[in-house]
């Protein structure tokens, strides 16, 4: 499984394969097991082991502790890191000018409507794929300018579904 791990504004690319792990390509032996009853973990890597407290932040991502330093750390697998990149979620981008669809599916919701003020993660749209319902965010606060699909509708991958103000 591939994740991406954002640490310190830096992303990594983490391939876990049983007790295999490749960190930007850089194989290693890794294990972490967590102490019973404790937001700690021991971190175990060729042989060598930290003891790491961390514990899972209201806003998804881990804090962790090391040497008295605190660390934010998001992690997303690779299909959350591919939505992100189709639909504008990486940080610098203060205004998104549209959300496209990210896959083939269908329209199951619209949670929004024209002239709506948007937050930065707010839904806006359902997208049904694969038996699965996706909820398309906000990836910045901004208006909605059209909502330029309806419930129901089949959608191909890029098809614009909300456009927002400038």
């Amino acid at each position: 499984m591939k994740y991406f791990v954002s640490i310190a504004g830096k992303s990594v690319a983490v391939e876990v394969n049983g007790d295999r792990v490749a960190v930007d390509g850089r194989e290693l032996r890794a294990e972490l097991r967590q102490v019973p009853g404790t937001p700690v973990r021991n971190l175990l890597v060729e042989g060598s082991s930290w003891i790491v407290p961390m514990q899972l932040g209201p806003d998804g991502k881990w804090l962790l502790q090391r040497r008295g330093d605190r660390f934010e750390v998001e992690i997303v697998d690779e299909r959350t890191h591919h939505v992100r990149s189709l639909v504008g979620g990486g940080k610098g981008h203060a205004r998104p000018a549209e959300l496209k669809a990210p896959m083939p599916g269908l329209v199951a919701k619209i949670l929004v409507e024209e002239g709506q003020e948007v937050a930065v993660g707010q839904g806006l749209v359902v997208l049904e794929a694969m038996k699965m319902e996706n909820e398309l965010k906000a990836p910045a606060a901004g208006v909605v300018a059209a909502v330029r699909v309806k419930p129901g509708q089949p959608v191909e991958k890029g098809v614009v579904l909300v456009s927002f103000a400038e």
